[in-house]
């Protein structure tokens, strides 16, 4: 198993934000979090890159313990974040915020071969190369948090909400590419609100209720359960 998570518990001071959770990813798989706003989604993810501590339970990823592991080792081990709300350097150019995702790194050449295969997967970015990144589009900020998280050379992508904010044609571009990111061996954990699109591309999904694993199953079969319908995917 790639990641696995086991009777996790996270606070925020007093409240009890994931009460006993357990789930895990493998190799290969897109594995997605669904559930309402204030589920604990984020939290989770959070919890896994080392942003937020653990009060207990056990996360492991690649047979490493990631509570006993500080964020930028987690990154080497080949765990990347896209966060919500993308947290690009807006100041920079789109291609010092490309190039701040390999901070990690020490390969020049490796690196140069990235930049060009994240031109590759995202040839708008290429286009702006030199744009200040806060002046992109939503969607172009959201393909620029991608390609920088593709700089460390992730095993593991964790991605939040990729879809917020976004039009429904760059919500289906933004799907097409997490698709292909995954079918270039890049194993995918998805946290994201549009049940319907997650549950679309994911191989299993976990629905989550206040801090809580509700349901757990295929994702294709979650897509027709009539129960997850009424309640995440409006109808």
């Amino acid at each position: 198993m790639m990641l696995t998570v086991k009777d996790l518990n996270v606070y925020y001071d007093s409240i009890h934000a994931i009460k006993n959770i357990s789930f895990s990813v493998e190799e290969g798989e897109i594995v997605t979090l669904i559930g309402a706003n204030g589920a604990g989604k984020t939290t989770i993810l959070q919890t896994i890159s080392g942003l937020l501590p653990a009060k207990s339970g056990e996360i492991h990823f690649l047979g490493h313990d990631l509570r006993k592991t500080v964020p930028h080792k987690i990154v080497a081990l080949g765990l990347a974040q896209v966060p919500e709300g993308r947290r690009i350097f807006s100041h920079l150019s789109v291609m010092e915020n490309i190039s701040m995702g390999a901070y990690i790194r020490k390969d020049k050449e490796g690196i140069q071969q990235d930049i060009e295969m994240v031109f590759q997967r995202f040839p708008r970015l290429k286009e702006r190369r030199r744009q200040i990144a806060g002046t992109l589009s939503g969607g172009e900020q959201q393909m620029l948090a991608m390609g920088r998280a593709l700089m460390s050379r992730p095993k593991m992508l964790l991605l939040d909400e990729p879809s917020m904010g976004l039009s429904p044609i760059l919500v289906d571009e933004i799907f097409e590419i997490i698709k292909e990111v995954n079918d270039s061996g890049v194993t995918v954990l998805l946290v994201e609100q549009n049940a319907n699109k997650a549950l679309s591309i994911a191989d299993r999904a976990y629905v989550l209720e206040t801090g809580k694993i509700v349901s757990e199953g295929d994702a294709k079969t979650l897509l027709d359960d009539e129960a997850i319908k009424a309640a995440y995917l409006g109808s």
